[in-house]
């Protein structure tokens, strides 16, 4: 057997193999010998069969088998022996192969496809430099914060009158299409213009408007309990009868917020209150600046490190493995930003061996384990379930046959990757507004 590779740029190859009869021959007459003791075929005893009955019915496909297991093999052997660092898997040139004369020829030769990288010279010195952003919880962030909280623990009213911000529940109607419907028009959804007519409305009032020029298809399908495709030719005035007007009024800042917040008797005045919202909104936004954070580092390193890719190779491979779910017009669509995340792949993967980066099992477990009482906080159980944290983390690894253990590995070696790079490099800290930083954010 002959393996030569032969580059045509730095990025692409082809590896031809070349098979004599000497390299696949007795490996075939092994199997038929085998398969001939095996095969139960009208006529003969079990285990009696001649070999060369066996040759004729199934010669054929016992050296196409074959041959395809030393392909593979000797393929992936050479790949491995000569450190050649491949992007997705050899493509074969199907025409040579759908040219071969399996029933004459004794010779073969087999040439694939390869995509490659040379060269990961990726720099995470001191000179590279990415910004930290510290979020700062002003005033109107407080004020804003603190009227979600309100409304979202406040008590449902009905008013006499409708105000902007109501709920109105009636009766959506238009005889000359035969609707008469029971349903709400959430005055939030209106614009200015529209609004007007639902502002200031009593119980039993009827409002007429043109349904199409007032509400969105989506709005329209909600109000008439019918799909969009059924809704999207209704058109005309409707009269809308109110039967009632729901209202949510504000939570008091007293006791019984304080509770429903954050636990019976775990804050007791309202200045205590408001400290304990500031210190809760300053860590969620900061967890978004530190993840904005990583995901910048990521993407600097992935800007300021050249990397040739085999980008024709890559869309082929892509449509050949894919061929029944992406289009080569999707493949082209999204090969930028797969490139990118491949290019991130090939720098944390050299950077985890040039900084021998490795995690053990006991890594996986601790991960699992705070994943889940994160998970059992959000339902206030964390405290009384801890003492079977350690079966709920078991149970969680070993289920979907490695799947999630695979997946909490990468978690914790991506992070170890990217706080390994974060230690390297230089972190420019900048206090901003949360104004700022939802900019930043949306530009980067």
């Amino acid at each position: 057997m002959e393996i030569t590779l032969t580059k045509k740029t730095s990025t692409e190859a082809t590896i031809k193999i070349t098979l004599k009869e000497a390299d696949y021959q007795l490996k075939v007459e092994e199997k038929v010998k085998d398969f001939s003791k095996k095969a139960n075929i009208k006529g003969f005893r079990p285990g009696k069969v001649p070999t060369s009955v066996i040759k004729r019915m199934y010669g054929k496909s016992i050296l196409v088998d074959e041959i395809n297991h030393i392909l593979t093999h000797s393929i992936n052997d050479y790949i491995k022996e000569n450190k050649i660092n491949v992007l997705g898997d050899p493509l074969p040139d199907l025409e040579k192969s759908q040219a071969i004369d399996w029933d004459n020829q004794q010779d073969f030769d087999f040439e694939y496809a390869i995509g490659m990288v040379e060269k990961i010279p990726y720099d995470i010195s001191k000179k590279q430099k990415v910004t930290s952003y510290e979020i700062k919880v002003d005033k109107k962030t407080m004020d804003e914060t603190m009227e979600n909280i309100r409304t979202q623990f406040g008590k449902m009213t009905n008013p006499d009158e409708s105000l902007e911000g109501d709920i109105l529940f009636g009766s959506i109607t238009n005889e000359a299409l035969e609707i008469d419907e029971k349903t709400t028009i959430d005055l939030n959804n209106l614009n200015k213009k529209d609004l007007k007519k639902f502002i200031g409305v009593k119980k039993e009032d009827k409002i007429t408007f043109d349904l199409q020029k007032t509400f969105d298809l989506g709005e329209i399908s909600h109000m008439l309990n019918r799909t969009e495709d059924e809704v999207k030719d209704i058109k005309g005035k409707f009269d809308f009868t109110i039967i009632n007007i729901n209202r949510k009024e504000p939570a008091d800042v007293n006791q019984e917020l304080f509770d429903q917040v954050f636990g019976k008797d775990n804050v007791k005045d309202e200045k205590e209150f408001v400290a304990k919202i500031e210190e809760t909104v300053s860590a969620n936004y900061q967890r978004e600046a530190e993840q904005f954070l990583l995901n910048s580092i990521r993407d600097h390193v992935v800007a300021k490190t050249k990397i040739d890719l085999p980008d024709e190779f890559l869309k082929e491979w892509l449509l050949v493995t894919n061929q029944d779910k992406l289009s080569k017009e999707q493949i082209d669509h999204e090969y930028p930003l797969y490139a990118k995340d491949l290019k991130w792949s090939l720098i944390s993967n050299k950077i985890a061996e040039d900084h021998e980066i490795k995690v053990e099992n006991d890594d996986i477990r601790e991960k699992a384990k705070d994943m889940i009482r994160q998970q059992l906080a959000s339902t206030g159980m964390a405290a009384q379930l801890e003492d079977n944290i350690d079966a709920f983390a078991d149970n969680y690894l070993n289920a979907e046959e490695g799947k999630n253990y695979m997946q909490i590995f990468n978690t914790v070696r991506g992070e170890r990757i990217l706080e390994k790079v974060k230690s390297e490099i230089t972190i420019t800290e900048k206090k901003v507004s949360l104004d700022e930083f939802k900019k930043v954010a949306m530009n980067g």
